[in-house]
């Protein structure tokens, strides 16, 4: 298989390929920014696969210089729907998610301004220039759009443009999903429900690489056997998910109070290692014993149904 594949490059053929597999008459493929681009959007044939991904930060601001969008549509309580042509874009607002992003903005550029400072007033000479040095301060933290320099060597200067912070303070925790499926088939609500299902593809694949199943590193030397090595991690997933189902019981406690922070899956299952199968050999007699089980663990298999 070949590897540092671009998810964007593959997304038509696979597309295409679960289409012809399949005999589905009409797709709704649901992608993240990434997938989704400009130009593979333009060579799918739209009128039997539809997409639903959401809007770049860039684009977004392209829209509201375009008028199409007004900063005003964006509302904390409901889903507000633009039309343009046959592009439906559903504006939401998550203000945690403002929060979120306000409070790092403010930490990056604090950092920023602090290593800016020092840069500055410094009066020694270093091999890099006062401007190289700024330069990678801003990369660093990717607060450039934001930084105003004036001068050069010495008498190098620099500004925040307070009136850009304003325009990115007011699109915090603003997102626009958009999609050319018709209001018939996908309302609004819908379509963001179906953006927001990503997070689960995402955690999924987490759990999958790096966290309970770790698919990879992979040392295989054919593709078969590389593809039977993804199959029983996704075999693997797919025990993990129903057991997650089945547990649901044990992330609350008699109160009806959360218990998550305790019983995550990892606990669980280092709950259960405990329990043994042990051949015990006792004058020349074998005999195959399980430890008992405590009353958190019986708790957990009789929610799993599991009989020892």
């Amino acid at each position: 298989m070949n590897g540092h594949t671009k998810d964007e490059t593959t997304v038509l053929d696979k597309i295409v390929e679960l289409k012809e597999k399949y005999e589905i008459e009409k797709v709704v493929f649901v992608g993240d920014r990434g997938m989704v681009t400009q130009a593979n959007y333009e060579q799918i044939d739209n009128k039997t696969v539809k997409v639903v991904s959401a809007l770049s930060h860039s684009s977004i601001i392209a829209l509201l210089e375009k008028g199409t969008i007004q900063l005003e549509l964006f509302d904390e309580n409901n889903i507000v729907e633009v039309i343009d042509g046959h592009i439906r874009y559903c504006l939401c607002k998550n203000p945690e998610m403002a929060l979120k992003e306000a409070i790092t903005r403010k930490s990056l550029l604090k950092k920023t301004t602090d290593e800016l400072d020092k840069i500055v007033a410094c009066t020694r000479k270093t091999k890099y220039s006062k401007e190289m040095r700024a330069g990678k301060v801003v990369n660093k933290y990717k607060m450039g759009k934001f930084i105003v320099f004036e001068g050069s060597g010495d008498a190098l200067r620099y500004s925040l443009d307070e009136a850009k912070i304003g325009q990115e303070a007011n699109l915090d925790g603003c997102y626009v999903v958009y999609t050319d499926v018709s209001p018939e088939d996908m309302t609004a609500v819908e379509t963001v429900e179906s953006y927001k299902n990503l997070m689960r593809v995402e955690q999924a694949f987490r759990s999958m690489k790096t966290i309970h199943l770790e698919v990879r590193p992979i040392f295989h030397k054919t593709d078969e056997r590389i593809k039977c090595h993804v199959f029983i991690c996704m075999l693997a997933y797919y025990i993990m998910w129903h057991m997650k189902q089945m547990l649901q019981p044990l992330f609350k406690d008699n109160n009806g109070a959360s218990t998550r922070r305790k019983y995550t899956f990892d606990y669980v299952i280092e709950t259960l290692k405990s329990i043994r199968k042990e051949t015990v050999e006792f004058c020349n007699a074998k005999s195959s014993i399980i430890t008992s089980p405590s009353e958190e663990q019986k708790r957990i298999l009789e929610i799993l149904s599991v009989k020892l």
